[in-house]
């Protein structure tokens, strides 16, 4: 007789999964959002809510304060806000979901990057009393760069606006014109009452104006594809694995996760940035040989020819092999407190490598108002968005951003100390209207 536990396995093992951040200016009800997805879904353990009740009341609050249930720093929960990213894992019976609840102060903007990087969706708050606000817009635009594919915008607190839909449709209005400015390719406008729980889990009796889905309801039939096997192939070499021993004396293989597409056995390669070519004689999938191997598999590579292959490899189709390069022109979220100078020294870690370079010029910076380019800024500092050329010691295969988000990005490292100073985006910073449409419609989008 089959268990609970083992049907519940069985059960999602059968959904899909989706990455999605939260994002907005500061006291827009991210936190309480979230914390309302969790409790009213039903993914709140009896021993959580009665946490938060009792901290709620030793605050003097009679509800319980659904934020503190993703707010768990005690600097967080002190002042009412989030400081950093907090991610949170549910399931319901259509869909398991791993969230991003990152921070609303402009300084810790740098945050959202980290949450949004790897997501494929992004719910951005606004406060229906105050609209539109220069963070919503540079939330926006780094969703845009990042290439997040769907975005939601929830108009939070209706509650406190008597749940007006003139001011809703006007806020949806503006946001949009915006978004579809940077290239967004999907963008769905909700009206919430966090705190109230309207359109968040259930549908609000208050609102009978509005017929679109709630947050959940979107969350869990947007359409999301993994399939990356349609990609261009790309395997980041991270280990070198030579046993040397009786049982194995000549084994050599190249041990790494595909980041993209898929390979054969009899696959002719060539290995960047060295341009050396093989074939595959073998993949090794945990411990068995087999013929197939797909992203986002970790396998072991064998092939024909005894080729200098090390740690920051890339093997890649030979018929699809990218160009490599020692500039690369990207669109950079600076992150660091230090700022970020032409000429200055840096490591760029891209995949498996990392390598010296200089920057060499940094053309522009973002303003977010209207989205011009303010010229020859001469630095970025902390959360500043902008243009940089960077000039490498060694040659890299780097893809466009566009085209792959895993081997499309890089990070910018400060030599001295390890601190991240940059995260970069290869080629050309924001998608036209025509490539967004297309990227909506392809089911190989690249995650």
């Amino acid at each position: 007789m089959t268990s609970t536990t083992e049907r519940l396995a069985e059960q999602l093992s059968a959904t899909t999964l989706l990455r999605f951040a939260t994002a907005g200016s500061v006291d827009d009800g991210k936190s309480t959002l979230v914390g309302r997805l969790l409790h009213d879904s039903k993914s709140v353990l009896t021993d959580q809510l009665e946490a938060v009740e009792h901290a709620s009341r030793s605050r003097g609050q009679e509800a319980p304060d659904l934020a503190l249930l993703t707010d768990g720093l005690r600097a967080e929960r002190e002042q009412g806000i989030t400081i950093d990213v907090a991610y949170r894992y549910f399931a319901t019976p259509r869909r398991r979901f791993i969230l991003a609840d990152t921070p609303g102060h402009v300084q810790y903007t740098r945050n959202m990057v980290t949450g949004a990087s790897t997501a494929e969706l992004t719910v951005i708050l606004v406060d229906a009393r105050n609209g539109v606000v220069e963070q919503t817009r540079r939330h926006a635009a780094i969703a845009a760069l990042l290439r997040v594919p769907h975005v939601v915008l929830a108009v939070n607190k209706m509650d406190l606006v008597e749940y007006a839909e003139p001011v809703f449709a006007r806020i949806a209005e503006e946001f949009t014109a915006y978004a579809s400015e940077l290239g967004v390719p999907e963008i769905t406008a909700i009206p919430i009452s966090a705190l109230a729980g309207d359109n968040v889990v259930d549908v609000s009796a208050n609102m009978d104006w509005y017929g679109g889905p709630t947050v959940l309801e979107h969350l869990e039939t947007v359409p999301v594809s993994h399939d990356l096997t349609g990609c261009h192939a790309r395997f980041p070499v991270q280990y070198v694995i030579r046993p040397q021993t009786a049982e194995h004396p000549d084994y050599r293989g190249y041990a790494g996760q595909i980041a993209a597409g898929t390979f054969r056995v009899g696959e002719s390669v060539t290995v960047l940035p060295s341009g050396r070519t093989s074939k595959i004689s073998g993949i090794d999938l945990l411990g068995e040989p087999v013929d197939v191997a797909w992203t986002p598999q970790s396998v072991t590579l064998l092939l024909e020819d005894d080729i200098d292959i090390s740690r920051g490899d890339l093997v890649v189709p030979s018929h699809d092999a990218p160009a490599t390069s020692q500039d690369v022109e990207a669109t950079v979220c600076h992150v660091a407190d230090q700022p970020l100078t032409v000429g200055q020294r840096v490591l760029l870690k891209h995949t498996t490598r990392t390598v010296k370079a200089i920057v060499k010029d940094i053309p522009s910076k973002l303003t977010l108002d209207d989205l011009s380019q303010h010229p020859a800024p001469g630095q970025l500092v902390a959360n500043d968005i902008g243009r940089v050329r960077v000039r490498t010691a060694e040659p890299l295969a780097i893809d466009a951003y566009a085209h792959s988000r895993r081997t499309g990005s890089f990070l910018l490292i400060d030599p001295a100390d390890g601190t991240t100073l940059a995260a970069g985006m290869a080629g050309g910073a924001f998608a036209t209207a025509e490539d967004a449409s297309a990227e909506l419609d392809d089911e190989g989008w690249d995650f």
